[in-house]
């Protein structure tokens, strides 16, 4: 990682709102919300559209990718222009260099529009490298084989990036949709949460690990990959290497995942709800699981049945698979992220650092240490909640979800996209293997549990009371 996310800068009092990355993650990220809620609300939907550019649709041929261009460059200016301005006053008023931020920044951007195109043709879409998968492996290859100067490090903002997306995948979650997931998904995303998490950090320490370094690839594991790697790792104190060690263990596993569950699924013919289901359970990362959703659902409806009726409703069955992987996933265990920060951050405070140092910290400490960005989540969620609540679920799916849900998902994309690439621009081959055995023994371990146990659940305990059902959610044909 760059040295810039090596320091450590104590920030109390109003200060933090404008000193400390956290706040700053929350102001970008409500910049979005406020700038689409307004689109929404005044009928500027098109100009919202422009702003949160879209990736290109998939294509066979260049002549495809350049009438694309032709038809969005205006999009991408105003995209880049949007991301550039912010992120640079904000580095600014932080202490980082603008003349070094902003060209590397560039580069960075530059780069991700090549892996949104990449990721879109056919050939690269079919083996199911999405967009934040390809940008990993992208910046390894290159920062791996190539030399790139010191200064562009100020460019590649990890932390900064993903907390951002944190934010914003906060305000693609409003608590209606929870209520529409229903008690059974609550249930399956609670019980794998936990037990993964307590699995891992116990396994974790029976092997002689940091108890921090331990809750790091606990996180990692039993929510949301990444993201809660860094957000426990800011919880709890955790040294650099921590989630460092967090992201590759994911990454390596969310690939594997990708081929793995698909592949057995197929060769049972597995219900697509159940499917879908099992792979929210078990992927340990949003764009993994979506692209192994995305690939189990088209072979189901082109080798068994493109639709799937119950009680008199019929359903696509490559929208079910989607939908089913979307409530576990990015709805059941997402939601997790605030809860284990925040149970974490209180036992850190309250016990670990106790022990260690023979002093009881103030309770105000638990509030200087909790990850600012995680509350924004809570706010950014608890806001679309509000805007949400009033509108039927068919309004929201066919209305509000295309024209105003889906611009801020595109610009979490964004986010997501510059906060892979940064990850493989700024780890090296050598740190995967210096962590030694027993960390990934800790992490696999535990992952192996998770895929097991979401088969169990998703097929046999809910499968026949949910996933076999259309309840409201259920995508109509």
């Amino acid at each position: 990682m760059s040295d810039n996310e090596e320091r450590v800068e104590v920030v109390r009092g109003v200060q933090t709102l404008w000193k400390t990355e956290d706040w700053w993650a929350v102001w970008m990220a409500f910049i979005v919300i406020g700038i689409a809620l307004y689109c929404y609300y005044t009928g500027n939907v098109p100009a919202l559209k422009t702003l949160a550019v879209s990736a290109p649709g998939k294509w066979t041929s260049w002549d495809q990718v350049v009438a694309y261009f032709q038809k969005n460059w205006i999009g991408y200016i105003v995209n880049y222009l949007f991301w550039a301005v912010v992120f640079t006053i904000s580095s600014k008023i932080l202490g980082f260099r603008v003349r070094t931020f902003l060209p590397s920044f560039t580069f960075v951007y530059l780069v991700s529009i090549a892996i949104f195109v990449i990721a879109a043709n056919k050939v690269v879409h079919n083996y199911n490298l999405e967009p934040p998968i390809l940008a990993v492996i992208l910046g390894l290859i290159l920062s791996n084989v190539f030399r790139f100067p010191k200064w562009m490090d100020d460019g590649f903002r990890v932390e900064y990036y993903i907390k951002t997306g944190i934010v914003l995948l906060g305000a693609t979650l409003p608590f209606t949709l929870i209520y529409m997931a229903g008690p059974y998904v609550i249930a399956q995303a609670a019980t794998v949460a936990i037990t993964a998490f307590l699995l891992i950090y116990f396994v974790g320490q029976k092997l002689g690990l940091d108890k921090r370094t331990a809750s790091v690839l606990g996180a990692g594991a039993a929510v949301c990959g990444v993201s809660a790697s860094i957000a426990m790792a800011a919880a709890v104190r955790a040294k650099k290497e921590d989630y460092v060690f967090g992201i590759a263990a994911v990454i390596i596993a969310a690939i594997i995942a990708i081929f793995l569950i698909p592949a057995i699924a197929m060769s049972i013919q597995m219900h697509p709800g159940e499917a879908g289901a099992w792979i929210g359970t078990s992927e340990f990362a949003d764009a993994a699981g979506f692209a192994a959703a995305e690939w189990y659902g088209e072979w189901y409806a082109s080798h068994v049945s493109p639709t799937i009726t119950v009680d008199g409703v019929t359903a696509d069955t490559h929208e079910l698979t989607i939908w089913a992987y979307t409530l576990m996933k990015v709805i059941g265990r997402d939601i997790w992220i605030g809860l284990w920060a925040f149970i974490m951050a209180i036992v850190s405070t309250t016990r670990w650092e106790t022990e260690e140092s023979g002093v009881r910290p103030s309770p105000m400490e638990i509030w200087w240490r909790f990850p600012k960005f995680v509350i924004g989540f809570l706010i950014a969620s608890a806001v679309m909640t509000a805007v949400t609540v009033s509108v039927d679920p068919y309004t929201y799916m066919h209305v509000m979800k295309p024209n105003l849900i889906g611009p801020i998902k595109t610009m979490r994309t964004w986010t997501f996209i510059f906060t892979f690439f940064s990850i493989g621009m700024t780890t090296r081959f050598r740190e995967f293997v210096k962590f030694g055995a027993r960390p990934w023994a800790a992490f696999f371990i535990g992952a192996t549990v998770v895929v097991i146990l979401g088969y169990i659940l998703s097929h046999y305990v809910f499968g026949p009371i949910a996933w076999q059902k259309l309840p409201l959610w259920a995508p109509r044909v």
